[in-house]
């Protein structure tokens, strides 16, 4: 991503140190130190992307007995319910993810248990989310660290497959061949457990991805599926065509 960016004309300063803002004419300037080198960006607009914080400081929890962790969000179980019996928390506030689809997907959980007396927990939820950048980039479930801390852990084997998206049909005719596609398979059941698409839709195609792996059905299931040409999803069953073992 940071290539893609800096093809775009976009400047990283990286490990920067004595950062130092100065209010100028019209903008403002910022001085920093670089391995010893020192540089000044002056611009009309400074951006600080500093992290979030839920927005609980002023509901009272304290009053009702409900608990909090170190950074203000509710602590709630996989149930979303949290220590107070009778109180769920859902979205933003209770730090399970953070996202639109998320917080609607705490709403489908919650109402299905309470309402249509389902068991729905967020131990079945696949994480999943997407940067809308150009090209946008899209994960699901274990990445590749993750993915050798549980062969680790656990003893098992990771199969993976990759590839640029130089061969994606779609790709080349639109003119858009930065990314690539990846993908991680448990080696003795065949599930998908990971998988990450930077490229052109990729944030649409991982999709049928994501839905097989939610069936928990092995992933020779997509691959000896016949996709529509030319589609980004139709090299998805070539990938997976051509894994190899994940190195520990």
């Amino acid at each position: 991503m940071q290539e893609i960016l800096a093809g775009e004309g976009i400047g990283f300063r990286l490990n920067a140190k004595e950062l130092k803002v100065t209010k100028k004419s019209g903008g403002v300037e910022v001085s920093m130190s670089d391995g010893g080198t020192s540089h000044a960006v002056a611009g009309s607009h400074l951006l600080l992307a500093v992290g979030r914080v839920p927005n609980t400081g002023d509901l009272g929890l304290g009053n009702a007995g409900i608990v909090t962790n170190a950074r203000g969000y509710i602590d709630v179980d996989d149930k979303l319910a949290t220590n107070v019996p009778g109180v769920w928390a859902l979205g933003d506030v209770n730090g399970r993810g953070a996202f639109t689809h998320t917080s609607y997907n705490d709403y489908e959980i919650l109402a299905a248990n309470l309402l249509d007396g389902q068991s729905r927990s967020l131990a079945d939820r696949i994480p999943c989310y997407a940067l809308f950048t150009d090209p946008p980039l899209a994960r699901i479930g274990m990445n590749e660290r993750e993915a050798r801390e549980w062969m680790q852990k656990t003893g098992g084997k990771v199969l993976a497959g990759k590839m640029m998206m130089t061969r994606v049909g779609r790709a080349r005719e639109r003119g858009e061949t930065q990314g690539f596609m990846s993908v991680l398979v448990d080696g003795s059941s065949k599930k998908i457990l990971g998988a990450t698409l930077l490229g052109i839709e990729g944030d649409e195609a991982i999709h049928s991805l994501l839905d097989i792996m939610y069936a928990g059905a092995p992933y020779t299931v997509i691959q000896r599926a016949m996709h529509i040409h030319p589609t980004v999803s139709e090299l998805i069953p070539t990938l997976l065509g051509d894994l190899k073992p994940l190195a520990a």
